[in-house]
């Protein structure tokens, strides 16, 4: 039987009135390595020698005690040292003499943790077997110990398993850190609520509170920051709450809180009190103190239609304050669904699958509109625009979905659409027609797209045609808006042997100031100036500025919306280059057989058709915007 030094180390206390069994057992325990042994003559000197060990009963490794020990009763120290506190017990090993008067059988019998730790041996001893008992006794108690170190880490376990899996129910239908309820527990109840409210005819209404520049509190001041200012926000509104009220954080910043049967103008009064306090609070936190503000929208159940679903409400409600950030925040907007930003919510609703539909479908589609030129009515080049089709196969103009794809992000895909089968098309183009070009229109968004440059390189090296047959036209208020960027992703694709034009010129405040910086080959005249210039001097004089400038600055000049014979006249005489309008042709999905418009027969049917003008195009030139 192999003991470690480490169980030899424990202390062992040898305790019997016989100096010499008490010397024989010394002698043979040292043979056996164990020297860390204590000699007691009676109960009170063993005491003595367990108390220094009082905070590490583990030390203790046996006591060989006499039967007879003075100033001891044998059964009450085994009972204390074998009560297994903390996982610790001492073994006993009791000398009997041949006339036994302690009874360790039910004391070895007490419970299952002192089985054999109290063992019983008839003196005169057997020295042979003896060390064999002393490490048995040893080696049982540290099995015992380990067992119990084992069973004391699983019920630890089984403890924190037990902490976790409450606080993860907890966390299930609570935030972590407000304590509020979580965004699904809300929905959950405030679901029930909606029900019952709807079948017994009770209002209430729906808070969506915003902390105001929450994110630039984050910036500056850190996360840790952010928390603590949030849990202060939650503070104030839970004093104002009751206990039926429903209050969530849905967001990092953004909280809802429904109040139950209370009438419109109860829960107005209740979002101005909360807005209030907020605002006049000072936050201290550290030794910094904050000042901030909420921005509040109302959701009611009062509303021409009913609200059954939780997510309608908070959604309505978001709507309105959305309005209220933009209003100017810290204020409190209710939901109007006549209100010109929750009708543009509407039709994006409406849309957004369409749109979606249409690019997977296949359902866009280009058509062509001619660009004359003016002088001797040659067609110079064709402008390309998007058109979609609906559920019904009806055509749909861009300026219908083309505002919602921007919203929504989508207009970068359409963008990279509109050149690829614009490039396609011209590719596909009978030998004959090798000289057509095509004008494209990119989004207000266009040049904030970093795969755009890649995308028109790889698809000219492709398709093999001349970059000069494609021109790229770009609003003016576009190209306003970002300049430098622009200008630099311009003078890239320029680069590449693309032409540019600037369109809508003139529709701005600040045309003249950036025309003389932009490198565009052409420049298209808004069609405000073009539709009553026969008739109006202002817009004779304006145009003949922009002419002028644009003759200056190297630039070819496009007038849209040339719907009459009349102003093709005029046209020429301010020295307009290029003319596109229904006049001339309307978009359509083939290009005109012929390659020129005979501008004399035009302007003679000028008399004929006094009274029988074509209609000017109401559809709105459909660029992609």
């Amino acid at each position: 039987m192999e003991i470690s030094e480490n169980l030899k180390s424990k202390v062992i206390i040898v305790a019997d009135t016989d100096p010499k069994l008490v010397v024989d057992i010394v002698s043979s325990l040292k043979k056996e390595g164990y020297f860390n042994i204590k000699i007691a003559k009676d109960g009170k000197k063993v005491y003595d020698h367990l108390r220094p060990y009082y905070e590490e009963p583990e030390e203790v490794g046996l006591i060989i005690i006499g039967e007879n020990l003075p100033l001891c009763n044998v059964n009450e120290m085994c009972i204390t040292m074998s009560n297994f506190e903390g996982g610790i017990l001492v073994p006993f090993i009791i000398l009997q003499s041949d006339e036994n008067n302690v009874d360790t059988s039910g004391l070895r019998n007490n419970n299952s943790y002192t089985k054999g730790v109290i063992h019983s041996i008839k003196c005169p001893l057997d020295f042979s077997a003896f060390p064999l008992v002393v490490g048995f006794q040893l080696l049982m108690n540290y099995e015992r110990f380990l067992r119990y170190k084992q069973e004391d880490r699983l019920i630890n376990e089984l403890a924190e398993r037990k902490v976790v899996d409450a606080r993860l129910k907890y966390l299930v239908v609570h935030d972590e850190l407000t304590s509020l309820l979580n965004r699904q527990n809300f929905e959950r109840r405030l679901r029930l609520v909606l029900k019952r409210n709807n079948r017994l005819h009770q209002n209430g209404g729906l808070l969506f509170i915003d902390v105001d520049l929450f994110s630039l509190i984050n910036e500056l001041e850190g996360f840790d920051v952010g928390d603590r200012l949030l849990v202060e926000i939650v503070a104030i509104i839970n004093k104002l709450t009751n206990k039926g009220d429903l209050f969530s954080r849905i967001g990092s910043d953004e909280f809802c809180l429904f109040l139950d049967n209370r009438s419109a103008a109860e829960i107005v009064r209740f979002a101005e009190k909360i807005r209030k306090d907020i605002y006049e609070a000072r936050l201290f936190i550290g030794d910094a103190c904050y000042c901030t503000s909420v921005s509040i929208g109302i959701s009611g159940q009062n509303t021409r239609k009913a609200v059954y679903h939780p997510g309608e409400m908070i959604s309505r409600a978001r709507q309105a304050c959305i309005i209220a950030k933009e209003s100017g925040r810290n204020m409190i907007k209710e939901y109007n669904e006549e209100h010109a930003r929750v009708q543009e919510r509407d039709r994006d609703i409406y849309w957004v699958p369409l749109i979606r539909n249409a690019l997977v479908e296949g359902k866009l589609f280009l058509v062509y509109q001619p660009i004359v030129n003016l002088v001797n009515g040659d067609i110079s080049h064709y402008e390309a625009l998007i058109r979609m089709r609906g559920l019904d196969n009806e055509i749909i103009s861009p300026i219908d979905f083309i505002p919602v794809a921007e919203r929504i992000g989508l207009i970068h895909r359409i963008d990279l659409w509109v050149i690829e089968q614009a490039i396609d098309f011209l590719a596909a183009l009978p030998p004959k027609m090798s000289q057509t070009s095509l004008a494209i229109n990119l989004s207000s968004v266009a040049f904030q797209d970093s795969s755009l440059l890649p995308t028109i390189k790889e698809k000219l090296e492709l398709s093999w045609v001349d970059a000069d047959r494609i021109t790229f036209e770009i609003t003016e208020t576009v190209a306003v808006d970002k300049v430098e960027q622009t200008r630099e992703l311009i003078t890239k694709i320029r680069a590449l042997g693309c032409k540019f034009a600037l369109d809508d010129f003139g529709a701005g405040f600040c045309s003249f100031n950036y025309l003389k910086s932009f490198p565009v080959d052409y420049i298209k005249i808004d069609g405000q100036f073009i539709r009553n210039l026969v008739n109006d001097d202002t817009d004779q004089v304006l145009v003949k500025s922009m002419v002028e400038v644009a003759k200056k600055l190297g630039k070819k000049t496009i007038a849209e919306y040339v719907e009459t014979p009349g102003a093709i006249h005029k046209l020429r005489e301010i020295g307009i280059d290029f003319g596109q309008g229904y006049l001339f042709g309307k978009p359509q999905m083939k290009l005109l057989s012929k390659t020129k418009i005979s501008l004399t027969g035009l302007i003679k049917r000028e008399g004929k058709t006094k009274n029988n003008h074509p209609k000017i195009d109401t559809d709105k030139k459909t660029f992609i915007r």
